[in-house]
């Protein structure tokens, strides 16, 4: 999963917002640097990951990937699936999609020290509106083109988008599969006792 549907996954308070953002810029074991609800958060973020890379449906989509290799599939894959979310929005949540950006965008302007590169990128995510730009799939296009500057081999991802425009409709339907048993997981991690 990518940044929208961790966020709509790991609660809707300010520190569970930021903490479901936190878990793909802190790394390594958690020692107390953050406050509990944070913590707690970038924990759920990251048994959201595992629980998706273990799923027999996210691996019947990753099968689907001919041209892109499946180490840069799951990527992919992550950001699809982000669409589908942003796309089908009313359908997994009470609140329009422009309302929920707007909180997270607020969470994050309010918040002083957020960690590494998220400090960089915070102000362009919410000034572009990447979370809600994600409806758009052709924005997916410039996503991926931002992503692949990160990475040590970026030809890699170069089939991506044509392989998302052939592979549209059952990636759709994966994702229809996928994601209420994936709310359903991450909803019994926020209500279980602590």
């Amino acid at each position: 999963m990518n940044y929208l549907a961790h966020l709509h996954l790991g609660g809707q308070r300010p520190g569970q917002l930021l903490g479901s953002l936190y878990g793909d810029f802190v790394k390594g074991r958690l020692h107390g640097q953050f406050n509990p609800e944070i913590e707690h958060a970038i924990t759920l973020h990251r048994q959201i990951d595992v629980f998706t890379d273990r799923h027999v449906l996210v691996d019947v989509a990753l099968s689907r990937f001919t041209l892109t290799r499946r180490r840069y599939a799951g990527i992919v894959l992550d950001v699809f699936f982000d669409h589908c979310l942003a796309r089908d929005w009313a359908l997994y949540a009470d609140s329009s999609l422009a309302h929920f950006t707007a909180d997270v965008y607020r969470v994050l302007a309010a918040e002083p020290q957020l960690p590494g590169r998220l400090a960089q990128i915070a102000p362009y995510m919410a000034a572009d509106d990447w979370l809600g730009s994600y409806r758009e799939f052709a924005v997916l296009d410039q996503v991926l083109r931002g992503i692949s500057r990160r990475l040590s081999r970026p030809e890699e991802l170069a089939a991506a988008m044509q392989e998302l425009e052939r592979l549209y409709e059952p990636l759709s339907e994966d994702f229809r599969l996928f994601y209420p048993q994936l709310q359903a997981f991450a909803h019994n991690h926020l209500t279980a006792p602590r």
